[in-house]
């Protein structure tokens, strides 16, 4: 594993920490927008390619919302190997359901990176929103790629549901940021650790906000208003991973989602929605973090449970 220094791949650990021993995740370097508006960037159908991986819950949320928003037609995508090794992430094909790099062949996800930027300094993340006619990045955000998946192709699809709603937005970035800081990187603070006190400080705050999301969903079947939010789709992708994976493998093992009266529940509705169970795939998180992770995992076994994923 490593990242881009000024273009050259440096090996490193994908564990960033700071002083005290805590993760600290390492912002997105490519943050720019799609819209009739941009002097780049228009909506136009075939123009734009979404690298992913099936593992990643960053990446499955955008896309959940290419589904959501019938976007399938209109922006390709391509599937890395669930294995991040000493290149980062790669177009193997010998995973079921990797797909290799349909638009350039390359060999590893850093070489869409480099193409392009060829000095870039920067970790090589997905989702990658990529451009086919200027051969840039757009965007390798997901919390904003899925905004403008949400509305920017809205008049080429003919599809205007809103998944962040005007009247619930305050309330929805409430909640995200909470989820985001304790919940989805939550689990990351509490695997990557590596001080105790860390370790601790990060799981209660983690387990203190999922006992609080648990009363919120008291005879609710969304987080925000009435209806199905960008905030339910933030959330889900990481609860579909939580027993397979971050209960056992980042030592989040206070207690399982299935145990949660309410948590349980939604999580398994969501699951039911086909654009959340068409892309998830339990092969690949399990393969993901249990082989990747050798530092959390040095001998690289992956677990053959659990027995039932929702």
């Amino acid at each position: 594993m490593g990242r881009l220094v000024d273009g050259e791949w440096v090996k490193t650990s994908i564990i960033t920490s700071d002083d005290s021993g805590a993760y600290d995740r390492v912002p997105r370097s490519f943050l720019d927008k799609i819209s009739p508006d941009h002097k780049t960037y228009k909506p136009e159908s075939g123009r734009y390619h979404l690298y992913v991986s099936y593992a990643c819950p960053w990446a499955t949320r955008a896309l959940i919302f290419r589904k959501l928003k019938k976007l399938e037609d209109h922006i390709s995508v391509d599937v890395v190997h669930p294995d991040m090794l000493e290149y980062g992430w790669s177009f193997s094909k010998d995973f079921p359901g990797s797909t290799g790099d349909s638009l350039h062949g390359f060999d590893h996800l850093k070489d869409v990176y480099l193409k392009a930027d060829s000095n870039v300094s920067t970790t090589v993340t997905v989702p990658v929103l990529w451009d086919k006619k200027t051969n840039s990045i757009v965007n390798n955000e997901s919390s904003e790629i899925i905004r403008i998946f949400n509305s920017a192709f809205n008049e080429i699809t003919g599809d205007k549901k809103d998944y962040y709603p005007e009247s619930l937005r305050e309330e929805i970035d409430a909640i995200n940021e909470q989820v985001y800081h304790d919940v989805n990187n939550g689990v990351y603070k509490s695997g990557f650790a590596k001080e105790q006190d860390v370790y601790e400080e990060a799981v209660t705050k983690l387990f203190k906000t999922l006992d609080e999301l648990e009363n919120r969903l008291e005879s609710k079947d969304y987080l925000v208003g009435d209806q199905l939010t960008e905030a339910d789709i933030r959330l889900v992708v990481t609860l579909l991973r939580f027993d397979p994976v971050y209960f056992g493998h980042f030592k989040c093992n206070l207690q399982r989602i299935k145990d949660y009266k309410n948590l349980s529940r939604y999580t398994k509705n969501l699951y039911e929605i086909d654009a959340v169970r068409e892309s998830t795939f339990f092969d690949h998180i399990k393969r993901h973090y249990h082989y990747s992770h050798e530092e959390i995992n040095p001998q690289r076994i992956v677990p053959v449970g659990p027995r039932q994923n929702f």
